[in-house]
């Protein structure tokens, strides 16, 4: 029964694009049927949770292209983690895109949504990967369906970007991450996600540092730097695409990739033993300051969360590198979490932006007073990226440190993690208090910029989900120990 609900799961977002192009002239439908194919994805993976925390074995072959390398799936709990964030975010990103795009007449629309679900499709085969194989192939999907999203306005600056978004992740996945794939197929004879991994007594201690450089450099999409550059400069993408960047499915491909890999292909033990991820605590402790100090200097709204989301992101390969339990839970967790509370505050500056066309943090002052749904959920999803309870960021921070404190020689990057939090707060906190505290600035005339009395918010199709989201920031601090108890498997591999 799971088995034909994986399948049912990671087929639904294909047949919706053909349902999408079929109703091309009919938009209204076309918007409700992808609400109707989001919910119905969402409702086969949530199937399967109770069978993958018990343990059982789903999985499945569609064909063997090379012998004994199949293009294959199966669930186990980080997949399931990241099922169950990619198909439950679609759903309220959807009924946002509605919104934001009618609000803003962007064109081209059916594109947008077929791209949409091709992409949703290509995170599900990578969450389903039971092999490297099937992942590299639909990581590369993921690439090719997100590049007309990134330059869907079709300027000269969209395609600027769409020419960095893909030059750096076509890049790095053929040059290191395929490379990585045949060597350790080479090495080992397998590519399957093997419990406890698969490279122990394969490859000389000395050269694993070297394949471990080439699957965290290779998998671009985790924004590592320096290969991060592709990220902000996606932002010229319409919003609801920086919130499939960001929070739904292309980001979090990428650490999930990075994750899985040292899970499953390295072995936590032989990380331990050979002690090949040390480097990488560097990079990402690098990556998490430096990505957080650029956030404080950035004016434009989009461009600052984009650098948030280079910070968080290197918390979860942070969490991989430092190849503990709790690590690699806090990391799993911090997938979610970061999901939920980025998600929020990217649909804030799409609201903003659609009903007052203000972009920039200078431009907000006074407008949470006529704002304040918006501002309250830009407070509540701020606070899960800080890590201040009651929001589940709290958690996976928590878990992060504590993997983080099991050794003296990692204790530099629990202080790591708390300077990172206070370096979150100086950038996110400001956009509240300028909001809700400061007099609204006089327009050219004299007059007040957000003239007029009572609250005033954005369409409710962009207000209603970035009030649910941040609303699931809570409820993710509450049910936190559920997904804990998901993830907990990995710590023992």
């Amino acid at each position: 029964m799971a088995s034909s609900l994986m399948l049912v799961a990671f087929l639904l977002p294909l047949v919706l694009v053909v349902v999408i192009q079929a109703c091309d002239k009919v938009p209204d439908l076309r918007d409700g049927l992808t609400v109707v194919f989001a919910t119905a994805t969402f409702a086969c993976v949530a199937a399967m949770v109770p069978e993958v925390a018990a343990g059982e074995v789903v999985q499945a072959t569609l064909f063997t292209p090379f012998d004994g390398v199949p293009i294959a799936f199966s669930v186990e709990p980080l997949g399931m983690l990241f099922a169950l964030v990619a198909s439950g975010l679609w759903i309220p990103t959807s009924l946002y895109a509605f919104g934001y795009m009618r609000g803003h007449h962007e064109e081209n629309q059916t594109r947008f949504f077929t791209c949409f679900a091709l992409a949703i499709f290509a995170a599900l085969g990578i969450a389903f990967s039971a092999n490297l194989l099937t992942l590299f192939l639909f990581y590369e999907v993921m690439t090719f369906s997100t590049y007309p999203l990134v330059t869907h306005h079709q300027t000269a600056k969209a395609r600027t970007a769409g020419r960095i978004y893909l030059g750096i992740l076509v890049f790095t996945s053929v040059t290191f991450l395929l490379f990585a794939v045949l060597w350790t197929y080479v090495a080992t004879g397998t590519l399957d996600f093997t419990p406890g991994g698969i490279l122990a007594g394969k490859v000389d201690d000395s050269l694993v540092p070297v394949l471990l450089a080439l699957f965290a450099f290779g998998t671009g999409k985790a924004a590592l730097m320096p290969f991060h550059r592709w990220l902000p400069n996606a932002m010229v993408a319409p919003t609801p695409v920086s919130a499939l960047l960001h929070a739904v499915a292309v980001v979090k491909a990428g650490v999930f990739t990075v994750l899985k890999v040292v899970v499953y292909i390295f072995g936590l033990e032989l990380l331990q033993v050979t002690d090949a991820s040390h480097w990488l605590k560097w990079v990402a402790a690098i990556t998490i300051v430096v990505s957080s100090l650029i956030a404080l200097s950035q004016d434009n709204l989009k461009a600052r969360l984009a650098y948030s989301t280079i910070s968080q992101l290197a918390y979860i390969v942070l969490g991989a590198a430092l190849a503990t339990s709790a690590s690699v839970i806090g990391g799993g967790l911090h997938i979610a979490m970061h999901a939920m509370g980025k998600i929020t505050l990217f649909f804030v500056a799409g609201a903003i932006m659609v009903h007052t066309h203000k972009t920039n943090v200078s431009q907000l002052d006074g407008l949470g007073r006529r704002m304040p749904f918006t501002f309250a959920a830009f407070f509540i999803g701020s606070l899960s990226i800080i890590g201040l309870p009651p929001t589940g960021g709290a958690w996976s921070k928590w878990f992060l440190a504590l993997g983080a404190a099991g050794d003296p020689r990692d204790w530099v990057f629990v202080g790591v993690l708390m300077l990172s939090s206070l370096l979150s707060i100086g950038y996110l906190m400001p956009i509240i208090g300028r909001g809700f505290f400061l007099p609204a600035k006089a327009d050219g005339h004299g007059h007040d910029d957000h003239a007029g009395e009572g609250i005033d918010e954005a369409p409710l199709l962009c207000t209603a989900p970035l009030v649910a989201t941040a609303l699931g920031c809570f409820a993710l601090f509450v049910f936190a120990d559920d997904l804990r108890a998901l993830l907990e498997p990995l710590g023992a591999m």
